[in-house]
């Protein structure tokens, strides 16, 4: 995938419709997730990372970011990263299951990882089909959500959230794409697996494993438990 072809789709209606739709699932799901360090893989365009709270906070891709890698080999290293977020990754992936595994290695337990992906069962899906596959982002891999939720759990993750976006048409007319943005409203209630992209939340889990957390309640000392001075005098005195 060459970084200007996708430059070029995303500058158009169509493009800056996705990048705003994605970018408001981002914000909502990276807002509430703590830790200490979030790396977003691939769509260099869109910093879905803005409403992250981590302090450490890093950006891969193929040719542009902090770091240049390929998501089938993340330059990382094992249980260091507690957020990951893979924008379309899986879609332009050569190997999308490596790259997966690639998450689970450098993610921590109890990690979150944040998917968005090209919905084939979806008017966009039929756009591809129909096309020649040519070109971004109809080159894609299109992978099926059911089939990214198999792999998810294959590998320890626990599914916590999915989600559709983007479900006006690809249309290339952006008269028409704003005439259709009603379809983002009434989507979600009449047909909610139709979206154009889909968008999962997981989080890692390591069997045997129990994240302890300090229980502050429980530390404090009832002051009804705690004997005060005058009743220590006087129980001398009953003595």
């Amino acid at each position: 995938m060459s970084i200007d072809d996708q430059q070029s789709w995303l500058a158009k209606p169509i493009g800056a419709y996705l990048l705003e739709r994605e970018q408001c699932l981002f914000d909502q799901a990276v807002a509430d997730v703590f830790g200490f360090n979030a790396l977003q893989i691939g769509l260099p365009q869109a910093n879905l990372l803005q409403q992250c709270r981590m302090p450490f906070m890093f950006h891969t891709d193929q040719e542009r970011g902090e770091v240049l890698s390929d998501s089938t080999q993340l330059p990382f290293s094992a249980n260091t990263i507690d957020l990951l977020l893979m924008p379309h990754t899986l879609d332009f992936s050569e190997d999308p299951h490596q790259t997966l595994r690639e998450a689970e290695r450098v993610l921590v337990a109890e990690g979150h990882l944040m998917i968005s992906g090209f919905n084939p069962l979806s008017s966009w899906g039929v756009k591809r089909m129909l096309g020649k596959r040519q070109g971004y982002p109809w080159h894609g891999n299109f992978l099926p959500l059911l089939r990214i939720k198999d792999w998810l759990a294959l590998l320890g993750f626990e599914i916590i959230s999915t989600g559709m976006t983007c479900y006006a048409p690809p249309w290339v007319s952006a008269r028409w794409l704003e005439r259709s943005r009603f379809l983002d409203q009434a989507g979600g209630r009449w047909w909610p697996m139709r979206g154009g992209v889909y968008f999962v939340v997981a989080r890692k889990r390591v069997l045997g494993m129990r994240v302890i957390r300090p229980n502050w309640n429980a530390a404090r000392i009832k002051p009804r438990l705690v004997a005060s001075p005058s009743q220590k005098i006087k129980r001398n005195r009953d003595k």
